[in-house]
């Protein structure tokens, strides 16, 4: 049928089309607003990273020291460098990467499946995937959590057109399966499924293997230069983490009541002959995707944040269940429990008053730390620190660190006693959380009476309702720590949500409607 020819029934559908694309996208840019402030701590240590290396020190933690691997995102590491390089703010580029990273898995989920099975299936995709707060969170974390959660929705999609007979560029898996890798220690085994359906689909054609022998040079010799320049088979964090199964377990406890439907929604696709094998991909994507966290057991997994990997697809998989269905209304139904399920467990999150006021909280707390440490009148020789948050305080103070919870330390990852190793350091500042106003005896295995003996205590910065920093200098040194945190510290306790310090969700609702123009 020409577009001369196109039905009336079809011409009325248009607007119906549009309208529900603008609201999507309405809530998306509202969503990634009310939660622009927010950038997790732990993006700081990769920013680290790119920092030194645009600088010319190579991808490492501290200058003129062994290099050792404290991030799980090498890719996401090397995209921020030349942004480093000509001085850019590199929080806002990975907001506004995740933004567009975000944004791109929106168009494919709407697209994909209204070009499968029209409106009703395009909206349940979408709308699952923007009513979800958390998605919001990690679009501004600053970590590359939307960006390879959108990769591997990609990868998916490519897979699902090769076993459709739809034409896909014969470089494309294998690319996106070493960008995958690169940007995940985990994310080859994420995207191998989409991958191998992919590569079954195309057995008999020598450019297909031509081009995955080439994707299988490049992935080799990316881990036999990791391995090489950072000495371990896997990243600093992984022998930090890795291997609590009794922490994963309660891992899958809390997440499968959260994504519930979308869950039983993939497993559906299993049951129709037409969508069999689109659900076995979607299925073993998944799987493979949680295997990693279900034996590790995630720390810091604020907000799903793991889960979150695979969550586009399983937004995808909820809108395919729907679409073969014949009665609009009954696909209505279906997805609507299913849209209505995770907007609802969103914002139910238990740590949602947490995430929703970290951003802050840390802009009054570690940030002005950093720099006022940055400012203070200390021998560059001198400029030594042990903390135990390894993120904006020393990005912004560029002083050499001891993390002394071990993700950016070898040594203590490795299980040397923090204590010992913190002792014979003997840095200039010693940084430690508690969770009242008091000393805290013991943090993180590290002795504190013992580590901070000889030292004199310089300050104790309030970053919320149970978390204080208190801070220590050796003696000859504490004036002048002393003089450079203090009016930054007040002046960003002045600033950023002054005199409250609750974490509730009622406090990130004021402040938004603070921001309000009306």
């Amino acid at each position: 049928m020409t577009s001369s020819e196109e039905s009336p029934t079809r011409r009325r559908r248009a607007p119906m089309w549009v309208f529900a694309a603008i609201g999507l996208g309405l809530l998306f840019v509202l969503g990634t607003r009310a939660a622009w402030f927010f950038t997790i701590d732990d993006a700081y240590i990769t920013f680290r990273y790119s920092d030194n290396f645009a600088a010319g020190h190579g991808p490492v933690w501290n200058i003129d020291e062994d290099p050792v691997e404290g991030f799980t995102n090498f890719l996401w590491m090397l995209w921020h460098t030349p942004f480093a390089l000509f001085g850019f703010d590199l929080p806002m580029v990975a907001k506004l990467t995740s933004f567009a990273a975000g944004a791109v898995a929106l168009v494919l989920l709407v697209r994909y499946c209204h070009q499968r099975y029209g409106l009703v299936s395009a909206l349940v995709a979408g709308g699952a995937y923007v009513v979800f707060v958390p998605t919001y969170f990690h679009l501004t974390s600053g970590l590359e959590t939307v960006a390879f959660a959108a990769l591997l929705l990609r990868a998916v999609v490519v897979g699902l057109k090769a076993i459709n007979n739809q034409p896909v560029r014969v470089w494309e898996p294998p690319l996106l399966l070493v960008l995958a890798g690169m940007l995940r220690p985990e994310g080859v085994l994420a995207a191998l499924p989409a991958f191998a359906a992919w590569l079954w689909v195309n057995r008999r054609d020598r450019t297909t293997w031509a081009w995955t022998a080439g994707a299988a040079v490049i992935g080799v010799g990316y881990f036999a230069w990791r391995w090489s320049y950072y000495g371990h088979l896997f990243p600093n964090t992984f022998y930090v983490k890795f291997g609590n199964v009794d922490a994963g377990r309660i891992w899958v406890e809390n997440t499968v009541p959260v994504l519930l439907p979308l869950l039983l929604c993939t497993i559906a696709l299993l049951i129709r002959r037409e969508t069999r094998w689109t659900g076995a991909i979607l299925c073993t994507t998944v799987g493979a995707t949680y295997l990693t966290y279900v034996v590790s057991g995630p720390t810091m997994d604020y907000l799903y944040r793991f889960a979150y990997h695979a969550f586009p697809v399983l937004c995808l998989a909820a809108g395919l269940a729907v679409g073969p269905f014949r009665r609009w209304w009954f696909a209505s139904g279906i997805g609507a429990v299913a849209v209505g399920w995770v907007a609802v467990t969103g914002v139910q999150a238990p740590d949602l008053g947490v995430i929703a006021n970290y951003g802050p909280d840390l802009a009054r707390a570690h940030v002005p730390i950093g720099k006022g440490l940055a400012e203070a009148d200390v021998p560059a020789d001198l400029r030594t620190v042990a903390l135990h948050d390894a993120g904006a305080t020393p990005y912004y103070s560029r002083w050499h660190t001891i993390d002394y919870i071990g993700l950016n330390d070898e040594p203590i990852a490795h299980r040397a006693d923090p204590t010992e190793r913190v002792t014979d350091a003997r840095p200039t500042v010693f940084i430690v959380r508690s969770i009242v106003p008091a000393v805290p005896a013991s943090a993180y295995h590290l002795d504190v009476r013992h580590a901070t003996e000889g030292y004199e205590h310089v300050a104790m910065i309030q970053m919320r309702a149970d978390y204080y920093m208190q801070v220590f200098a050796l003696p000859e040194w504490a004036d002048e720590v002393r003089d450079a945190l203090t009016p930054v510290v007040d002046d960003a306790q002045r600033t950023y949500d002054p005199g409250r310090y609750e974490d509730t969700v009622d406090r990130w609702l004021d402040r938004l409607r603070a921001d309000l123009p009306w």
